[in-house]
């Protein structure tokens, strides 16, 4: 089985692997429910460190970069139901409804949801799916299902409507403080645009005024920068920390540094402390 395997094309996946892996850079454009079925899961953003177990149940925010780190159990597996919460739907249900979608939702991004005997009962209703790769379920079955749990969400908690509901889009954030907290994230440059509020234009014009420097040169003069503090004082090895740091492979990170440096990673002087 491929993972994750898609149950519903784009909508509902099923994530599934017997070793440690860690996704650097996770964009979410739409909200996500995420089932812990086995193994762990931790979640990391500028915000938010979160710490998911099997049994328990997350609701991830829309425009956000994060990290996740999926770990099975000891001698066993990692297990997620994963559903997209796909905007249009959204709408759809408030249209369908009558429900009001005109709040600002102020809370954190990221919510662990108690689960309850409705939600595990839909989730058990999935597996069967994700176990056989999806197989058996149609669009039509599949639009369904996400109705139901976005419905069983708010069952549980009535003031996720606000949450799930709010269709702003991202207001005009402090730029300095967003860069210095996800510059690492190897995402373009329209993405870091779009979760600071900004066209393309507006961002790299606001991004000059404050860095005095273009977004792709600043971005990569950071990183490099980082990464020789932290071979020079924490004695970390360039392969071990060029990925955390943005860059695609060791190739490339070893050329820009020593471009930048004059010297190869590998030649470094350590500090000690």
């Amino acid at each position: 089985m491929i993972s994750p395997a898609e149950i519903l094309p784009g909508v509902i996946f099923y994530s599934y692997l017997s070793s440690e892996r860690k996704e650097k850079v996770c964009f979410w454009n739409h909200h996500t429910l995420i089932l812990q079925v086995s193994g762990k899961l931790i979640l990391e953003t500028s915000e938010q460190n979160i710490s998911l177990t099997g049994g328990e149940l997350l609701l991830i925010g829309r425009n956000q970069l994060g990290t996740l780190t999926k770990t099975p159990l000891p001698g066993g597996n990692y297990e997620t139901i994963v559903i997209s919460l796909q905007e249009d739907l959204l709408r759809k249900i408030v249209l369908e409804e009558r429900l009001e979608a005109d709040r600002k939702y102020i809370g954190p991004p990221n919510i662990l949801i108690p689960i309850n005997e409705f939600l595990q009962g839909y989730f058990q209703s999935i597996i069967p799916y994700a176990r056989s790769s999806g197989a058996a379920m149609t669009d039509e079955m599949g639009i369904i299902k996400m109705k139901e749990g976005i419905k069983l969400l708010l069952l549980a908690i009535p003031t996720l409507r606000d949450f799930l509901f709010d269709f702003s889009e991202p207001h005009k954030i402090d730029l300095e403080k967003f860069m210095l907290n996800n510059y690492h994230f190897n995402i373009p440059i329209e993405k870091f645009a779009q979760l600071t509020g900004r066209s393309l234009a507006g961002f790299k014009r606001d991004f000059q005024k404050i860095f005095s420097s273009p977004p792709r040169r600043w971005l990569q003069d950071k990183r490099l920068n980082v990464a020789k503090h932290l071979m020079e004082t924490k004695h970390k090895k360039a392969s071990s920390i060029y990925l955390d740091l943005g860059f695609e492979s060791l190739s490339h990170f070893s050329h820009s540094f020593k471009k930048k440096f004059g010297i190869a990673p590998t030649e470094m002087p350590v500090i000690n402390q």
